[in-house]
């Protein structure tokens, strides 16, 4: 492209070849267009069909998510999507990982017509779905589809008569770094991430092509900063368009606590189903437009040692008949199906964090002395305690509650569901979360804070949590049993891996002993 139009930005990507640093800037800008048009809203099939010709689609891509949370996709050529809209697309659910076994593979894609979207990121127009996954032979939603067990969870919710739609929330941040590099061997293993803003550069003395300009953020002192020291402004403005354009409304965007690019982009709240649909398309444009500026954006909940990690804080309400159900005239203006909400999630909240912190990492960052949430007790304004309740409106339309400690590296199909069931065990149990704290936390007495309960300290930790209390989940069958022992199983297996690996800092401390 010789020549930038309205609709492009001019981005100078870092160059590779520097042997000094990653930070070096080509001196030829690079245009990245986003002038596809807004994605349209369809419900149907036949609004699918309109608009695949409206945009002249070449192509169609199918999208699901396994049991982790990873998105997969196949795609097809657009003169096959009539069909795979009436009969579904056929995979190897043996090759995805939670599925099936080889000798029961074959599994079919059902294309969800609420979401499609034009995606912005391939060379070719093309059309992209989320799926569901369906029994080929039953045609039935798969019982081990992330999708299926978001969609079970939202017909349970009605089948109490409690409410009818459960408005979720979540702030998942991220990091975008300049370099990422790690690698693992019997004989070695190592990792490396880089940011032109990270504090650990500031005495960088430059290369030929480039300057050290200062303007570095100090550890803990990314919350908010103007540019020079927010140097990811743009990307983060290309990021929140193109989310828009896929049909995800944005209220927000900003520079995080941390050093190194951590960054939040705040989605308005939606029906827990469909935030979870938004949330994966979320990671897909934040990870694709990074990778066209140039870098990379990781949801790893801890990357950098001795700063502030991802958290997802997930902001929730129940509704009813179009009234809010969340406001009353109890503690900070929530109603007593708010507490009880609270109450249930409080009572699971170890058994949640195997399914919300998932990872071994996740515990790196549910740590004190960052932020992060680690007391599991409720409070009004106070971002030290595992539930706030935000006090910026007194609408009850604006009532919710906030669980702070999930983290991004969470699946949100499973993660939704598994907070709304135990918020909805609290209601029907009537569950109270005892009594509340104003208190600093963080700077609590010892002897205080040692009376409330915590996270986990590490993931197997919270798996044995979620092995004693999981009753919650699989009474109503929205998760089924074998998905339960499954999970424990591979996640188990994944802290024996960490734990036998030697890893840098063992060396650092140990070598010489």
């Amino acid at each position: 492209m010789s020549k930038a139009s309205d609709a492009d930005i001019a981005i100078e990507p870092f160059c590779l070849s520097c042997p000094f640093s990653p930070f070096c800037l080509r001196k030829k800008p690079v245009f990245i267009s986003f002038s596809l048009p807004p994605t349209m809203a369809v419900k149907t099939a036949k609004d699918i069909l309109e608009m695949a010709k409206k945009h002249e689609c070449t192509m169609i891509d199918l999208q699901f998510v396994d049991v982790p949370g990873t998105l997969h996709h196949t795609s097809k050529p657009i003169h096959q999507l009539a069909d795979i809209l009436e009969d579904g697309a056929g995979f190897d659910g043996s090759s995805i990982r939670g599925f099936q076994q080889i000798n029961e593979s074959d599994m079919l894609l059902m294309p969800d017509p609420t979401t499609a979207f034009l995606d912005p990121f391939m060379a070719e127009p093309t059309l992209s779905l989320l799926c569901d996954v369906l029994d080929p032979l039953s045609r039935k939603m798969y019982a081990r589809s992330p999708r299926t067990i978001a969609r079970k969870a939202v017909d349970y919710l009605k089948k109490t008569g409690l409410a009818d739609i459960a408005y979720f929330g979540p702030e998942a941040e991220f990091f975008i770094f300049d370099h990422v590099s790690y690698d693992q061997a019997p004989g070695s293993s190592h990792y490396e991430v880089d940011s032109e803003e990270a504090t650990w550069n500031c005495g960088d003395c430059g290369c030929d092509e480039r300057k050290n300009l200062g303007y570095k953020i100090r550890h803990k002192e990314g919350y908010f900063p103007a540019c020079p020291h927010d140097k990811q402004q743009d990307i983060r403005a290309a990021m929140v368009l193109e989310m828009e354009k896929a049909g995800i409304t944005i209220e927000t965007f900003h520079h995080e606590v941390a050093t190194g690019g951590q960054a939040e982009i705040d989605m308005k709240f939606d029906e827990m189903f469909v935030m979870a649909d938004k949330l994966m398309r979320y990671k897909y444009i934040v990870r694709n437009v990074a990778h066209q500026f140039g870098k990379t954006a990781t949801f790893m909940p801890k990357p950098i040692f001795g700063d502030n990690g991802s958290g997802m804080h997930t902001h929730q309400s129940l509704w009813k008949a179009g009234k809010p159900l969340f406001a009353g005239k109890e503690y900070a203006g929530l109603s007593e199906m708010a507490l009880y909400y609270m109450g249930g999630i409080l009572k699971h909240a170890q058994a949640l964090c195997a399914i919300c912190n998932p990872t071994t990492n996740s515990y790196k960052r549910l740590v004190p002395g960052f932020e992060a949430p680690v007391n599991f007790i409720y409070s009004a304004r106070n971002r030290s305690a595992a539930f706030r309740i935000p006090m910026y409106s007194n609408n009850p339309k604006s009532k919710r509650v906030e669980f702070r400690s999930p983290d991004p590296a969470a699946n949100p199909y499973v993660a939704f569901a598994a907070m709304l069931l135990a918020g909805l065990d609290g209601i029907k149990k009537k569950i109270h979360p005892g009594e509340p704290t104003d208190a600093n936390l963080y700077e609590m007495d010892p002897k205080k804070l040692s009376k409330i309960p915590h996270a986990p300290a590490t993931l197997s930790d919270a798996l044995d949590a979620l092995q004693k209390d999981h009753g919650f989940l699989v009474e109503n069958g929205v998760f089924t049993q074998d998905y339960i022992d499954d999970f424990i199983a591979v996640k188990r297996a994944e802290v024996s891996d960490e734990m036998k690996r030697p890893t840098p800092n063992e060396f650092f401390k140990y070598y010489d002993v």
